[in-house]
């Protein structure tokens, strides 16, 4: 009995350490693109209309995508926070359904 407990505690432990990880990641990716269109390009906060991070299917740092939507501008951009230089960098953009790559 007290090895089931062990092990439970054990997976319960390794699951919420997976999703503090991720929502970490999340959190500080989009935190870091939002302060990059602030102070960076000027943007004010009221002119971002949606700032959504998510995992995408790609390699590094480009797992950690933080999608932007501005008011008043067709193109959807793509974001991810560069760890080993320390910036943000536009991954693509979507202009008409067509993707555009930096």
């Amino acid at each position: 009995m007290k090895k089931i407990i062990i092990i439970i505690l054990s997976l319960v432990i390794a699951i919420g350490s997976v999703s503090v990880y991720i929502n970490y990641k999340k959190y500080s990716s989009k935190v870091a693109v939002e302060n990059y269109l602030m102070h960076e390009k000027n943007i004010n906060k009221k002119t971002i209309e949606k700032l959504e991070p998510f995992i995408a299917n790609l390699q590094g740092d480009k797992k950690w995508l933080v999608y932007v939507k501005l008011r008043g501008d067709d193109k959807k951009y793509y974001y991810y926070k560069d760890n080993k230089d320390n910036k943000v960098v536009l991954e693509s953009y979507i202009l008409k359904g067509k993707e555009y790559g930096e």
